[in-house]
């Protein structure tokens, strides 16, 4: 079961890496104006994803991984608390823009957890 929460983990996080170049307007609106460099943010941002998520799946590099992609995910959480104050910005419903606040917290615990899949 574990083995399977780690794969679908990854899966989500490589989908949401590639989502920043398929959907990059989406994601270069979720930052304030104010924020230098957005474009080039949301494609580094992407790439990092997919990389942090290749090496979840290595079993040689899961631990720093998972680390880093908890440790990702708190950096991008102000984000989500912009786009659950500025929900008129997008065409998503504001309450799935709220939920996203605490479903952060719960891809953090999972990250954690899975890192250590043997």
């Amino acid at each position: 079961m574990k083995k399977i929460a780690l794969y679908l983990f990854a899966a989500l996080f490589i989908l949401a890496g590639i989502g920043h170049f398929l959907l990059d307007s989406f994601f270069i609106a979720a930052m304030p104006e104010w924020v230098p460099l957005r474009t080039a943010i949301v494609y580094v941002s992407g790439v990092v994803e997919i990389l942090l998520a290749i090496n979840l799946l290595n079993p040689s590099t899961r631990k720093p991984a998972g680390v880093f992609i908890a440790i990702f995910l708190v950096l991008v959480f102000p984000v989500n608390i912009y786009m659950a104050f500025t929900p008129e910005k997008f065409s998503v419903s504001e309450y799935a823009l709220w939920l996203r606040l605490p479903l952060q917290f719960v891809l953090i615990w999972w990250v954690l957890k899975v890192r250590d899949v043997g």
